[in-house]
């Protein structure tokens, strides 16, 4: 997914993924909290949440494998 880029990219394109996970968590509680919510756009944002964390979580395995030796 992420394989051409070099450490220093992996690291910018992880935390910029993370800048957006944050601004999409508190969309979603936002929209929660507000309590008129368009269901459809709100499970819209979750699932891109949830697609970001699954990123993440890629990233975070390429920067760091978990090799056992």
């Amino acid at each position: 997914m992420f394989g051409d880029l070099d450490e220093d990219a992996l690291v910018a394109k992880l935390a910029e993924l993370r800048r957006e996970h944050r601004a999409l968590d508190a969309e979603v509680r936002a929209a929660q909290e507000c309590g008129v919510v368009d269901q459809l756009k709100l499970v819209r944002l979750k699932r891109r949440k949830l697609m970001l964390k699954d990123m993440i979580f890629a990233l975070e395995d390429q920067l760091n494998p978990d090799i056992i030796a």
